[in-house]
Order: structure tokens, then C-alpha cells, then sequence
């Protein structure tokens, strides 16, 4: 059985965010948008190890520095409640290999929000830019339309 348990990270530079555009596999509830790396955890891991294989295995890297930056809740009326890790890393060892998910790409921090992301990533990523604190993020889905955001126990709805 498949974990609800995830992570997804954003590898970052200065002024970009390691990007990937999910445009190959079939079936994928994130077809054609734009997210970070990561996956669900196996069998007996930690969220650092989860984070640590997922990266490595969707881009080649390994990370050297990173950070936990806040757990999001997905719910959604289609697919089971997913907790997702959010982290965001620094430093990094290797090159960029090729992704059998989809495209890789830097994309520029303030270019992001353009990308056909879901909804709600927006208001994580305004959280990230801001230097936000550790936070918990709930957002329900109905489809692919966002229709509660909730931070830190207070509706935050864009």
C-alpha cells in the first residue's frame, strides 16, 4: 500500500527554485504543473531519508544542507488526505540528471506564481519568500479547485 505520507522539496538558489514540470508519466494527479522533488516515503523511513532518496532519485543531487520548513494537509475529495514534509535546500553535491517524471528547470523565485502550480502552493511559497516560521498548512481541495487554506489553525484563503 502507498503512503500518505510525503515530501517535497524546493532546491534552491539565490534567486531560483529547482522546478520540476510533470509532463511523463500517465495518470498523475499533478500532470502538466509545475512542483518541487519528492515522493512518498517507504516502508520504515524517516521524512529526512524519504527526502534525502526522493531527491536523489529525481534529479541526481545530493543534498548537503536543507531545511523542514512546514507540513501541508491535502484533502481533497478524489484521493486520500496526504501530509506532505515541505522542505527547502540549500546545498547541494552532483549534477542533474534527467527526471522520468518530467522536465527539470531553474525557474526565477518571482516567476514562479506565472507556472501552472496548484492554487494553494501559492500561499507556501508566499510563506518561504517571507521567511515564515515553521508552519502547518491545511488545504482542501474539490477537484483541481482550492476551497479551503487554512495556516496555523486560521482560515487563509487567497
Amino acid at each position: 500500500m502507498r503512503s500518505n505520507l510525503t515530501t517535497l522539496c524546493y532546491i534552491e538558489t539565490e534567486d531560483s527554485y529547482l522546478m520540476l514540470h510533470r509532463v511523463k508519466k500517465e495518470n498523475d494527479i499533478n500532470k502538466d504543473k509545475w512542483i518541487g522533488v519528492g515522493g512518498h516515503f517507504e516502508a520504515g523511513e524517516s521524512p529526512e531519508e524519504c527526502l534525502l532518496r526522493e531527491v536523489y532519485e529525481e534529479t541526481g543531487l545530493t543534498l548537503t544542507s536543507w531545511r523542514l520548513r512546514g507540513i501541508i494537509t491535502f484533502a481533497t475529495d478524489t484521493y486520500e488526505t496526504e501530509y506532505m514534509f515541505l522542505y527547502t535546500a540549500e546545498g547541494y553535491e552532483g549534477a542533474l540528471a534527467e527526471c522520468n517524471e518530467g522536465t527539470l528547470e531553474w525557474v526565477k523565485k518571482r516567476e514562479v506564481c506565472e507556472l501552472p502550480i496548484w492554487e494553494g502552493d501559492k500561499i507556501f511559497f508566499r510563506l518561504l519568500e517571507e521567511e515564515a516560521g515553521f508552519f502547518s498548512l491545511k488545504m482542501t481541495y474539490q477537484k483541481d479547485r482550492l476551497v479551503e487554506a487554512v495556516l496555523n489553525g486560521q482560515d487563509c484563503m487567497p
